[in-house]
């Protein structure tokens, strides 16, 4: 439970950070289209920390597998996801964005098992 609020709290820090770099640091370094792919990558880092957040509290009540891989399946999916068109944002490096995908079957996994603990144990 404490791990998941944790992450959680340590990735608002971070998209909050990466989103204020994005639009004062990256505003004309950075063509309008990688810079889309930076506030894409916020804005889902931010969703997923919600998410994390919402996960440990849950956990508060509920003893699930389900929810310990769901909270684990959110982070990789921002390490993943959000991590890659990061790294593409910068560096134009099309390997990176490769990775993207396998980020976001890891959110949409997390809301699976999310929703299957709840339904479950609720």
């Amino acid at each position: 439970m404490k791990l998941f609020l944790l992450l959680g709290a340590l990735n608002g820090f971070i998209a909050v950070a990466l989103g204020a770099f994005g639009a004062h640091g990256l505003e004309g370094r950075l063509s309008e289209s990688k810079l889309k792919n930076w506030e894409t990558a916020v804005t889902y880092q931010m969703f997923h920390t919600g998410a994390l957040l919402a996960t440990g509290l849950l956990m508060a009540r509920i003893t699930a597998g389900s929810l310990t891989w769901a909270g684990w399946l959110f982070f990789i999916g921002i390490l993943l996801f959000s991590g890659s068109l990061f790294i593409y944002s910068l560096t134009g490096t099309t390997a990176f964005a490769m990775v993207t995908p396998v980020g976001g079957l890891a959110f949409l996994a997390g809301w699976v098992l999310l929703g299957y603990a709840v339904m479950k144990h609720l």
